[in-house]
């Protein structure tokens, strides 16, 4: 009896002890999380927002202060008249209730150079004293060069836009604002078939960004609408980083203190993870195996910390879609096999129809057809497949067909596309005559 308890006594200490432990491994990362991590949230729109639409402006504004919230817009990224550019967003954000005003950092249509104005003290200190800051879109490539020195260092202008962000504003951004959310951004990238085919070099397609996102993720605009994801998976590859963020177009992910995300605006977010995927050094050409999208919809959320993901009430409140479930009744009875896997939202299309399917893959493929039309030539093959981890939820509540979608497979390796990718068909008539021996028309006669 004595030892019965002396073993509970001893058994009891180990659990008290490593609860303890558990404890102060729980405090010391949220310590270390929160020690100098910046207290305020980041709005990374796609591109092409809607002026009308209130979501997305009602929510910057709201995270600038709500009702009054100065928001400085940086016209940096545009070219020919981005003041006037301007006008519409601030137009939008003074609708939401903002007191927002453009920061005359700009390439043209200013009446100071650019270097001149991100140390000019008090422009960098009205910028400071904003809650919000907002970079429209251009080219990524303008804001970056006018927001870091000759030696890549911070200029006094990004210092007072951190201290916006570490006090708890927001920093907004869309299309090249979006890019240079992330400490890698694609700086003057051709379309996404020509990176694949010839990778991307720091410093040239790619370059340094801002870095307000934590380095484990990499952030693409346009991305559905334009078929970038494949672009980002090679700047992703070649730069280590294994965790994306592609962004529709009219959508915005927003993060809060550089952890919590939840997408809002008209579609969807495409989450890529490259973490345990890999190449062949013996393939020619690119080649990523076993990489894992998932695709976020409106309402849904993400820890970027752990990647836990969290569908929208409406979706969980409707259809679950598991398809290692005994109940798995997909609605999808049909093989997919799409020929320009980077065309408009294709691959939103495909893992939603994948993850609601008999068919557990699916192929796509990316090659020009300019330059099949007469000859072969090199494209790569995206192969899509479930694995028992992949899942999924449906919804109609939002008035259209949305899924979210977890984990999905993808094989991504080059081939070669035999050409004449086409040949026009003959007239009948003409078609007869050349499969019609002479002498058999004469036997005939």
């Amino acid at each position: 009896m004595k030892l019965v308890t002396f073993s509970m006594c001893l058994l009891m200490l180990s659990v008290s002890v490593a609860q303890a432990a558990d404890a102060v491994i729980a405090e010391s990362a949220r310590t270390a999380a929160d020690d100098g991590a910046p207290k305020g949230s980041l709005v990374i729109i796609g591109g092409s927002e809607r002026f009308r639409d209130r979501e997305l402006w009602d929510t910057v504004v709201e995270l600038a202060g709500g009702d009054g919230a100065k928001i400085a817009i940086f016209p940096t990224a545009s070219s020919g008249q981005p003041i006037k550019t301007c006008a519409k967003l601030v137009q939008a954000l003074n609708r939401a209730g903002a007191d927002s005003f453009v920061v005359p950092v700009a390439w043209s249509e200013v009446d100071r150079d650019v270097q001149e104005a991100v140390f000019d003290p008090e422009l960098v200190e009205r910028v400071r004293s904003a809650t919000g800051v907002y970079f429209i879109g251009g080219a990524q490539g303008r804001i970056v060069d006018a927001l870091l020195d000759d030696d890549r260092e911070q200029t006094p202008m990004l210092k007072a836009i951190w201290d916006v962000y570490r006090r708890g504003g927001v920093i907004a951004g869309t299309s090249a604002g979006a890019a240079i959310m992330s400490h890698v951004m694609f700086r003057d990238a051709p379309p996404p078939l020509q990176v694949l085919r010839n990778g991307v070099s720091m410093g040239e397609e790619i370059d340094d960004g801002l870095g307000f996102l934590d380095k484990n993720w990499f952030v693409e605009q346009h991305c559905l609408v334009r078929g970038r994801f494949a672009r980002a998976l090679v700047a992703m590859h070649s730069q280590k980083i294994p965790f994306g963020i592609g962004v529709d177009e009219n959508t915005a992910l927003v993060v809060r203190r550089g952890v919590e995300a939840t997408v809002i605006g008209y579609k969807g977010v495409l989450i890529l993870d490259i973490s345990q995927a890999k190449t062949d050094p013996k393939m020619e050409g690119f080649s990523l195996k076993n990489v894992k999208l998932s695709y976020l919809d409106r309402g849904d959320s993400i820890n970027l910390r752990t990647r836990e993901v969290t569908p929208s009430e409406e979706k969980l409140d409707d259809i679950k879609l598991d398809p290692n479930a005994n109940d798995y009744s997909p609605y999808f009875d049909h093989r997919m096999f799409y020929t320009d896997i980077l065309g408009n939202a294709a691959v939103a299309d495909l893992l939603g129809r994948l993850i609601d399917n008999k068919e557990s893959e699916a192929i796509g493929l990316a090659f020009s057809g300019l330059d099949s039309r007469h000859q072969a030539s090199d494209g790569f093959e995206f192969r899509f497949y479930r694995g028992p981890d992949s899942k999924g939820w449906y919804t109609e509540d939002y008035g259209g067909e949305d899924y979210t979608v977890l984990d999905i497979h993808l094989d991504v390796r080059p081939i070669r596309i035999n050409g004449p990718l086409y040949e026009h068909r003959m007239p009948t008539e003409e078609a007869t005559r050349r499969e019609t021996p002479a002498e058999a028309t004469e036997l005939t006669e």
